[in-house]
């Protein structure tokens, strides 16, 4: 299941760093400043921005005066940062390959990542590799199940009776999108003093642009199912987006979409990981 999630998630950014930059990265924007506060980000610390799509994470780390690396799964992304942050270490790996070395950074953060891959709790078992003996780990992901902002087109996509395509799988996140869960993903991989806080806020956008850059340009799930619809479905679609967005008008041609994240963190610790103790159960070990 992990794997062919993965493999799903792999065809499904495929392509798509111009248009998210464009569109959706503007909303995860806002959680970078807390997130890195919560990594402890300062002059000097070694990063690695996990997922950094358009580098956004790691540009303000660097003018945090942080020395920062980063990764992403899908090439277009890594080409993209390394664009928005000349000389940016940014290397293409998926999770949860990460190709650094044991205790190589003071801080780890990962910018609504950790939902898009299909064994988050080995993910994150591999980046307290990485981290040194009290650093820093902090990780954001969606409220699930998704809403507002994150629901909008979905929710489209239902009124206007488009069936649920079958061959989409479910993340294995899932299950993780609520505090308390996630709490306890982060502190079973080995982080102590865990703690996560809830976040929204409302992201002010042109709903005609949060169409195009999200729905019409295949980004995220939403966005490839309306690209398999044909001419008159999407149409249909559009039609009941334009219902339910506007009752999130804010005037001037805006509307108001909210948001909700969880923002997780915690300090590495010396404790049996749940990648080592998923390598103690396989057969024949």
């Amino acid at each position: 299941m992990a794997q062919d999630f993965d493999l799903y998630e792999r065809e499904l950014w495929a392509g798509r760093a111009p248009a998210y930059e464009r569109g959706f990265a503007h909303v995860t924007r806002y959680m970078i400043e807390p997130l890195l506060d919560a990594a402890g980000v300062a002059d000097g610390t070694r990063l690695l921005d996990v997922g950094t799509g358009p580098g956004f994470v790691s540009r303000e780390a660097a003018r945090r005066g942080a020395r920062v690396s980063a990764m992403d799964a899908e090439p277009g992304m890594a080409e993209t940062a390394r664009r928005n942050v000349p000389g940016l270490d940014a290397r293409v790996a998926v999770l949860p390959e990460v190709p650094f070395e044991d205790g190589t950074f003071d801080a780890v953060a990962g910018n609504f990542v950790i939902n898009h891959v299909g064994a988050p709790d080995v993910a994150l078992a591999r980046l307290r590799r990485v981290l040194r003996k009290g650093g820093r780990l902090a990780v954001t992901c969606w409220v699930m199940p998704g809403s507002g902002a994150l629901a909008i087109v979905r929710e489209a996509i239902e009124a206007a009776g488009v069936p649920w395509p079958d061959d989409i799988p479910a993340p294995p996140f899932l299950e993780y999108g609520e505090a308390a869960a996630f709490r306890r993903l982060v502190a079973e991989a080995g982080f102590a003093e865990v703690a996560v806080e809830e976040v929204t806020w409302e992201h002010l956008v042109d709903p005609e642009e949060w169409w195009e850059t999200g729905a019409l340009a295949r980004v995220g799930t939403n966005g490839v199912v309306v690209g398999r619809q044909d001419t008159p479905t999407v149409a249909r679609v559009k039609a009941a987006y334009d219902e339910i967005v506007a009752d999130y008008a804010a005037g001037d041609g805006k509307v108001a979409l909210p948001a909700h994240a969880l923002l997780a963190s915690g300090v590495h610790e010396r404790a049996r990981t749940a990648d080592t103790r998923a390598r103690t159960r396989a057969p024949g070990r």
